[in-house]
């Protein structure tokens, strides 16, 4: 509450409560204005009693009226004088039984602090051997943490090698399925080409014997020469076989060096931290036209 309220407040606010019919006092006048300290509201109720007395004394003034009535008025105002006086008073026993109590107070919380003191002395010194003890706690703490933070960049570091390492047979293993789906398409490509050769091939040596056949229908005079003819063509059906086998031969080569591929690509796609290692892949052998 605040020290220096205004006495005008304090006078109105003493005049409220009396017009309530109430007895201004020091917690009433403090209930009504809302603030002020006791010693402050109590010291300028006794000024507002004083002054009250005064205006009463005042009002005993009153205008020409007929003297019975004017003997009756100040007959009222005689009594209301006393019985404010009579209240002033007692509220001035009241205030300073208020002022008493309130040095005893204050009397038992300074005898409570130096009661207090050494105590508090003592608990002063707790708290420093505690905030010692916090400090030292503190520097462990910290010592800790260092050691945990390079544990943890250690552990970063380490999971940036794996990752990259990771990221590296990944590219080996896409290098190696490039590889295997170039060596696929190639064989695929050569085995067309084989197919392709072989049935010309062939259909040359259907041609080559129906033309025999028609000829020596045709040429039965030469027969001889016809016979001939036959053995030649028989020859070059043979050594177009041979040549068809030979070709066969490098495509299962070739298919089999595809399935290798395979089982090493299935091995690097097993074992994902391994790094790349150099293509031992050998260049496919051209085949004859």
């Amino acid at each position: 509450m605040a020290v220096g309220v205004p006495e005008n407040e304090v006078f109105a606010a003493a005049d409220a409560v009396l017009g309530r019919g109430e007895r201004p006092t020091v917690e009433r006048v403090r209930l009504e204005l809302g603030r002020g300290s006791p010693a402050r509201v109590g010291g300028l109720l006794d000024q507002w009693w004083t002054r009250l007395a005064e205006r009463l004394n005042g009002e005993t003034r009153l205008p020409a009226l007929p003297g019975e009535v004017s003997q009756a008025f100040v007959a009222v105002w005689q009594q209301a004088i006393q019985l404010a006086q009579g209240v002033a008073e007692q509220a001035l026993a009241e205030q300073h039984q208020v002022l008493i109590a309130e040095r005893e107070r204050v009397a038992e919380v300074e005898d409570q602090a130096r009661r207090d003191g050494a105590q508090f002395r003592q608990q002063a010194a707790e708290a420093l051997a505690g905030r010692q003890s916090a400090e030292s706690r503190l520097a462990d703490l910290e010592l800790l943490l260092a050691q945990r933070q390079l544990q943890i960049e250690d552990l970063q570091q380490q999971r940036e090698s794996l990752l990259r390492e990771r990221r590296e047979a990944q590219q080996h293993s896409q290098t190696l399925q490039q590889d295997l789906q170039a060596l696929r398409l190639k064989a695929e490509q050569e085995r067309v080409t084989q197919e392709s050769y072989v049935r010309g091939v062939e259909d040359r040596a259907h041609r080559e014997v129906d033309r025999a056949r028609e000829e020596g229908k045709a040429m039965s005079i030469q027969l001889k020469e016809a016979g001939r003819h036959v053995e030649q063509l028989q020859r070059r059906l043979e050594s177009i076989q041979i040549e068809l086998s030979q070709t066969q031969q490098r495509a299962a080569a070739q298919q089999a060096r595809a399935e290798t591929l395979e089982q090493q690509l299935t091995q690097v796609r097993k074992a994902p931290g391994s790094k790349r290692k150099p293509s031992t892949r050998k260049p496919m052998p051209k085949s004859d036209p």
